[in-house]
């Protein structure tokens, strides 16, 4: 199981444009690289992310082999009301993590 560590501001004021930051674990190996015999090992990545805000979605990216090991992502948005923020990670060979954050629009 990947780790997920995400960056919410717990209060904020109604209107206010927030910052939220991602960073999962994840080798995101490219399936381009050999080991040590020469044989490719399989490729395994992060394909899709997603992020919503009381259900509705508010980022969503697409990545590919050259995104480095342990994708960090940090993206805005208008803080609108209370409520809850859920991030989604798939991929490879059945990958799947979600998380959430609660945040306080005050």
């Amino acid at each position: 199981m990947s780790r997920a560590l995400i960056s919410v501001p717990p209060k904020v004021k109604k209107g206010q444009v927030i910052e939220i930051k991602t960073l999962i674990q994840h080798v995101m190996e490219t399936g381009f690289r050999p080991n040590s015999t020469g044989v490719l090992i399989p490729r395994d990545i992060i394909s899709a992310f997603t992020c919503t805000y009381n259900g509705t979605e508010i980022f969503r990216c697409e990545m590919f082999p050259a995104m480095a090991a342990n994708p960090f992502l940090t993206f805005h948005t208008v803080a609108t009301e209370s409520g809850t923020l859920e991030f989604a990670w798939s991929g490879d060979n059945g990958f799947s993590v979600k998380e959430s954050a609660k945040i306080q629009v005050e």
